[in-house]
């Protein structure tokens, strides 16, 4: 269980059973800033405000600090090994084939449970756009899970399943898509900061920490959630062209330029409609997603920001600008699929490189015929997040999908650092700086943030753990690629099988004239 796969080993593996590289370096940062940009800050700042109130600002931060540094270590693993599979490739060429898939289980919450977070963050913001353009009143029981008060979250599954459909058609394709909707997120949110900005009243930041700096850990913990987005395009690293290049800027690009909106929307809905938590009678923050706080919104007749399903779109109709409010609306209904879209394709690829390293059946690295897409994994994993967005709170979601992240983005840390030291002389397109002091950084601060997170978090991680080991034991553990022994090498490599096909390194390939 301790067995690696080689980085030459991983590199023959996608040559011989590779997907199409149509992504240049514009494109990446484009489907960087679409997986990032929305995630956070369209469905959770009402999540931060609740418990940090506006601490939020330094959780942002925070987050920010700890991603940047894991960026660093991201974007070197994925210039030097540039294949699909991100995280759990990255542990298996370091780690050993346990752990790798460990890694691969977590990314599981990172991806498909992310993308049930934000399809319900998508439901909110158009069911509140269609109720207010349209003075009319949906029925909670179907645009609520259970725990928000009602049955079923009915618009949440539709999307998850409709970005499915996109997914199966092509990566180009949905790549085009997304460019175009995360121009629409951009300006949506550049409108939101003109608005609300200059009216800022800065007596709304007091208290700054109502809930102290455990209110403060516990927001950055759910708002790292805001920042993933980055960790997947690495995973589309295989679909990319000159990746050596073009990783890094996609990566270290769209995190800097989403940090900048952050920071200065968080401040616009602080300044202009302040954002306290709601407290019970002792004084202690409710739950975000939790029945009391439901019941404490509905008494106070959802007149904080707290208490929103679409904060920003909330804030402007609270300031005097109702119909911008149905824009951002209308502009985060159109923009967060690409969200969803880009988790999806995260989680699709992820399994595609772990069931063709036979740890998962064969049948889930099968490409469509006419697509070169993944379709079987990608179906399956549809159906899912369909499952995740009808039932469950966003809050909730968005808490278990950073415990797996938290969890990879830590093995990645370590991984770069240990390779510096059994590998060294491996050329690196890109290398982090002052690794020493970067990757330990990563770790520890990726450690932090999880025990940030909630208790009940904490548990589920580790039962799904528990899990993932019984299903590694009784398939992954008997059926690995690399225990049998069918392990791809270079063609030119000293250890290429004899043959034809396989020229000895330096021997004259049939027909070639030598001088």
């Amino acid at each position: 269980m301790w067995r690696v796969k080689s980085l030459d080993a991983i590199l023959a593996t996608a040559e011989k059973k590779s997907l199409h590289r149509s992504l240049g370096a514009f494109q990446l940062t484009m489907l960087g800033i679409g997986a990032i940009i929305g995630t956070g800050i369209f469905v959770l700042t009402a999540e931060a405000a609740q418990k940090a109130g506006p601490g939020m600002i330094a959780s942002f931060i925070i987050a920010g600090f700890v991603c940047a540094v894991a960026a660093l270590c991201y974007a070197e693993m994925s210039s030097m090994v540039p294949v699909s599979g991100s995280a759990y490739t990255y542990s298996y060429a370091v780690m050993g084939e346990l752990l790798a898939w460990m890694v691969g289980w977590a990314l599981i919450l990172e991806y498909a449970v992310a993308a049930g977070a934000v399809s319900v963050g998508w439901s909110g913001y158009v069911v509140g756009l269609i109720e207010h353009a349209f003075h009319i009143d949906i029925p909670n029981a179907l645009v609520l899970g259970p725990m928000d008060g009602g049955i079923v979250n009915l618009p949440a599954a539709l999307i998850a399943l409709a970005v499915t459909g996109l997914l199966v058609i092509g990566t180009k394709e949905s790549a085009t898509v997304n460019a175009i909707l995360v121009a629409v997120k951009v300006s949506a949110l550049t409108l939101f900061i003109f608005l609300a900005v200059p009216v800022m009243n800065m007596e709304n930041f007091h208290p700054f920490a109502p809930l102290g700096m455990a209110g403060i850990s516990a927001a950055a913990a759910s708002i790292f959630f805001a920042y993933v987005g980055f960790d997947a395009v690495s995973t589309a690293a295989e679909e990319t062209k000159n990746p050596q290049r073009n990783m890094p800027i996609g990566l270290i690009g769209s995190l800097g330029i989403c940090t900048i909106f952050y920071i200065l929307v968080a401040s616009g809905v602080i300044g202009t409609v302040g954002a306290q938590p709601m407290t019970d009678a002792s004084g202690a923050g409710l739950r975000p997603g939790s029945p009391e706080l439901t019941a404490a919104c509905k008494a106070a007749g959802d007149a904080a920001v707290v208490c929103s399903k679409e904060a920003l779109a909330w804030t402007l109709r609270s300031i005097g600008w109702p119909q911008v409010g149905n824009l951002i609306g209308l502009a985060a209904g159109l923009a967060l699929p690409s969200v969803i879209l880009m988790m999806m394709f995260g989680q699709t690829r992820i399994f595609f490189v772990m069931s063709r390293d036979g740890l998962l059946p064969a049948v889930l690295s099968k490409v469509h015929p006419k697509y070169h897409t993944p379709h079987v994994i990608t179906v399956i994993t549809g159906v899912f997040v369909s499952l995740f967005a009808a039932f469950f709170p966003v809050g909730v979601l968005a808490d278990i999908s950073n415990s797996g992240t938290l969890f990879a983005f830590a093995m990645v840390a370590i991984a770069v650092l240990v390779l510096r030291k059994t590998d060294p002389n491996r050329k690196r397109p890109f290398r982090a700086p002052a690794i020493m002091i970067v990757a330990p950084l990563a770790a520890v601060g990726c450690v932090y943030l999880f025990f940030s997170l909630s208790t009940e978090t904490k548990l589920l991680f580790l039962g799904w753990a528990l899990v993932g080991l019984v299903v590694y034991y009784l398939y992954g553990y008997r059926k690995s690629h690399v225990g049998r022994g069918i392990i791809d090498v270079p063609e030119l490599s000293p250890d290429a099988p004899p043959g034809p096909v396989a020229p000895m390194p330096g021997a004259p390939a049939p027909g070639d004239r030598q001088h």
